[in-house]
């Protein structure tokens, strides 16, 4: 497996299980992201899903039509961390609403005919991974006369995600 088909699959696997992104618009007009949790399907690829609502100032720049966006990533322990572009819009396609639905998006709606619901999709494109080294263990290779750059290399990518 190539080192970026290695950092994507990573990626994918953390994404799945954290699923909080900081989501946002480099356009937008205070440039800020927002916390979004990511809805995924299956293992790897494919659109980002994030459920919203219509008066979230960043699903309001967005109602238009589609726009370039960004998604910043960190996981849980601090094992990797992702900077994603890509293009986002709006997406209420009531099958995949269906598939999508759970008991957390639940609480926040008044069920999938809410008129407030914004089902957005993020399609990803290019993004840069990163595996945290341990500080720790790249000073115990340094005493060991290792340089602990050589290896980092091999843990951080340019990655297409489509």
């Amino acid at each position: 497996m190539s080192k970026e088909a290695d950092l994507a699959e990573k990626f994918w696997k953390a994404l799945k299980s954290d699923r909080t992104v900081m989501l946002g618009l480099p356009d937008h007009e205070n440039g800020r992201a927002q916390p979004m949790t990511a809805v995924i399907e299956g293992d790897h690829s494919g659109p980002i899903w994030i459920f919203s609502a219509v008066d979230v100032d960043l699903v309001e720049a967005v109602e238009g039509g589609a726009r370039d966006a960004f998604i910043h990533f960190a996981d849980k322990g601090h094992h990797l961390f992702a900077a994603v572009d890509g293009n986002l819009r709006i997406d209420n396609d009531r099958e995949t609403i269906d598939r999508l639905w759970n008991p957390f998006i639940a609480a926040w709606f008044n069920g999938k005919d809410d008129p407030k619901l914004r089902l957005l999709r993020f399609e990803p494109a290019d993004a840069q991974i990163w595996l945290n080294e341990n500080s720790l263990f790249a000073g115990v290779k340094m005493m060991l006369g290792v340089d602990p750059k050589t290896e980092y290399k091999d843990k951080v990518g340019e990655v297409r995600l489509q």
